[in-house]
């Protein structure tokens, strides 16, 4: 049986030179090292192996190389959020980090390993993930933790109050209270953390994220306007530079409302100014599309055709009117789709249910929202007022997001790895995994 903390400072291994810390997303990698000298910029890397029209492979950064997005096809080694195809992840780790020319390449057994996962994962894929790492892989020392709680270890309240800073030289120590809202490509997680733990009662999921609103525009798209279904990866930038959150859901159906059969409104002509024109990459002449506000005087390629213009110059445009906002109110609503499940602001309080009311204004003045729908115009007003709503009178309600929401995890990741003693302790070596075997990684890392 193994001793609870059998490691000192004076005993053991010691600890690597270098931490990789990998907050492995379903869409993209951030991966990066940290030091106790200090953390460089994570690489942002596309968490998939594509495969063009002329059928060339792109591993993970390779993707920066493709010119061509038109009906290029996707393998993702992630669903709803856990590695099922480690297959596919272990060739785009090996790929990344182990090929000499890689940008971030490390040598395993002179490197640890922070990695994140979802909350509340399987214990048979986190044994699996557990075997690869030590076995295949080799790192030197290993810590697996559910990708919310890396943020504890960042200044939570400079996102609220830009002028206050944490000092260099004070200690690290994880958040006292925040909740924790990670909307990602794959799902939504509410995770309240007491002291950069999480509560695991009151941990909630929402299975929206990127991917489904994206499948979703583009459904809107291909009944509405071009069969899009062969172009995802496109949809998505479209979603991306054009959906927001709206402050007034029937205001903007409202505006956005073409009228009765037969009679268009002039307001729905002339976008009310909601309307956007998304002008498609030809990947001949461009490879990048663009936004630009609405002119009913382009109604596309055909029509130009017609009025005698040549075909090679005019442009492929959608219009996107109540695409932009019906989309990311599936967040808040996803019962607009059928979906039985509670919006985000439901599932705060859902989550706080499980909770000490007495614990109740803390966690409500400190709600962090991170991952790449945070970026989300409008998201963080409209959030902030509809948990308002729901929350009792007398508290306080506050939702704030890092500057780089993306990257916040990692950020978080970065500054435990400079805290070489506080790591020791959370991880498992190398040593210790051959000596106690895979169930005892299992207990120590679930805190048991």
């Amino acid at each position: 049986m193994a001793p609870a903390s059998h490691r000192t400072k004076s005993s053991g291994p010691a600890p690597p030179s270098k931490t990789l810390v990998l907050d492995n997303g379903a869409y993209t990698i951030k991966a990066g090292f940290s030091s106790i000298g200090g953390a460089t910029e994570p690489k942002i890397i596309p968490n998939s192996i594509a495969r063009d029209r002329d059928r060339r492979t792109y591993t993970g950064s390779d993707l920066e190389k493709c010119k061509d997005f038109g009906e290029i096809n996707f393998r993702r080694p992630m669903e709803k959020g856990y590695i099922v195809n480690w297959e596919a992840q272990k060739e785009i780790w090996e790929h990344e980090f182990f090929e000499n020319k890689s940008e971030l390449y490390c040598e395993p057994l002179e490197t640890g390993l922070i990695l994140t996962e979802a909350p509340n994962a399987l214990p048979q894929l986190q044994t699996h993930c557990d075997q690869i790492v030590f076995e295949e892989f080799g790192f030197a020392s290993y810590l697996r933790c559910p990708g919310p709680t890396l943020n504890a270890y960042n200044d939570i309240p400079h996102h609220f109050f830009k002028a206050l800073a944490r000092e260099a030289t004070q200690p690290l120590l994880p958040a006292e209270i925040v909740v924790i809202i990670d909307s990602g490509y794959s799902h939504t997680t509410i995770t309240p953390l007491l002291q950069g733990r999480p509560i695991q009662a009151a941990i909630r999921r929402l299975d929206i994220g990127g991917k489904l609103m994206t499948n979703y525009l583009t459904r809107l798209i291909s009944l509405r306007q071009y069969d899009m279904r062969n172009d995802i990866y496109l949809v998505n930038e479209i979603k991306e530079a054009t959906v927001y959150m709206s402050k007034d859901f029937k205001a903007d159906m409202e505006v956005t409302w073409k009228g009765p059969k037969g009679d268009r409104r002039p307001l729905y002509e002339t976008g009310g100014g909601i309307g956007k024109d998304y002008v498609l990459p030809d990947y001949h002449n461009t490879t990048k599309g663009y936004v630009r506000d609405h002119d009913p005087t382009n109604a596309g390629k055909l029509k130009k055709m017609q009025t005698g213009k040549s075909a090679e110059a005019a442009e492929d445009i959608l219009t996107l009117r109540n695409e932009r906002y019906a989309v990311p109110e599936l967040l808040l609503n996803p019962t607009d789709i059928g979906l039985r499940q509670s919006g985000i602001a439901q599932l705060v309080m859902e989550s706080l249910s499980c909770i000490p009311f007495g614990l109740w204004p803390g966690f409500l003045a400190n709600i962090l929202v991170v991952g790449g729908n945070a970026n989300i115009e409008g998201f963080l007003w409209r959030l902030n007022d509809e948990i308002r709503a729901l929350a009792p009178t007398e508290c306080f309600v506050r939702v704030g997001r890092p500057e780089h929401p993306i990257i916040s995890t990692w950020n978080g990741g970065a500054e435990l790895a400079k805290d070489v003693d506080r790591l020791a302790s959370m991880s498992i070596t190398k040593q210790e995994y051959e000596e106690f075997g895979a169930g005892w990684v299992q207990r120590k890392f679930n805190g048991q």
